[in-house]
């Protein structure tokens, strides 16, 4: 597993963010694509349709996705991880302090987005603030009962996926160097 400060053994085509809820999943991930110079899909577009309900088409989209030459997309959904992982090039683990950055940021997210009662995907809003007390997977719940999954899932994956570079990033400032710096010499350069 490299740090941010590693050099990159390629450029990276295939490229997977995965981290808590809340975490930076997305934002960063359009990031990478800009210095990559490929597309990103936002995983939470393909998988939600109107009332949030599952699209029945999301496994073959992501199946469609995995196999074009170039993308950027957040590593998330159990049927999806693994189709993604079999042809990624690339994983960036953002492993965040929880309760100091990641529970605080999604907690103003969603207020924010409930508040301006902004529309995601499909149409799709915030549930009411109120749902956070009796729903077991509103946002801000799911993102504390899954908050250590990824620390069991990354690991895993350098021994099952051997072909995938990951890439462990602890803070923001941890992110802002290895975009400008490891990323951005290796699509400079061709190689790390």
């Amino acid at each position: 597993m490299l740090s941010f400060a590693d050099p990159l053994p390629a450029r990276p085509r295939r490229v997977l963010v995965a981290g808590v809820t809340g975490s930076g999943k997305t934002t960063l991930a359009g990031r990478i694509a800009a210095v990559t110079g490929g597309p990103h899909t936002e995983i939470d577009a393909v998988h939600w349709g109107p009332g949030w309900t599952p699209r029945p088409e999301f496994l073959d989209e992501v199946r469609a996705l995995a196999d074009s030459p170039a993308w950027t997309t957040e590593w998330q959904y159990t049927a999806a991880r693994p189709l993604l992982a079999d042809r990624a090039d690339l994983l960036v683990w953002l492993d965040l302090p929880f309760y100091r950055v990641t529970m605080p940021a999604l907690i103003r997210r969603t207020l924010r987005r409930r508040l301006r009662r902004e529309a995601l995907w499909h149409g799709n809003v915030e549930p009411p603030l109120r749902r956070v007390l009796t729903d077991p997977e509103h946002i801000l719940r799911w993102a504390f009962a899954t908050r250590h999954h990824y620390a069991e899932r990354v690991p895993e994956l350098t021994r099952t996926h051997q072909h995938l570079t990951i890439v462990r990033l602890r803070g923001r400032r941890e992110v802002e160097r290895w975009l400008a710096g490891p990323l951005t010499r290796a699509c400079r350069l061709g190689a790390g």
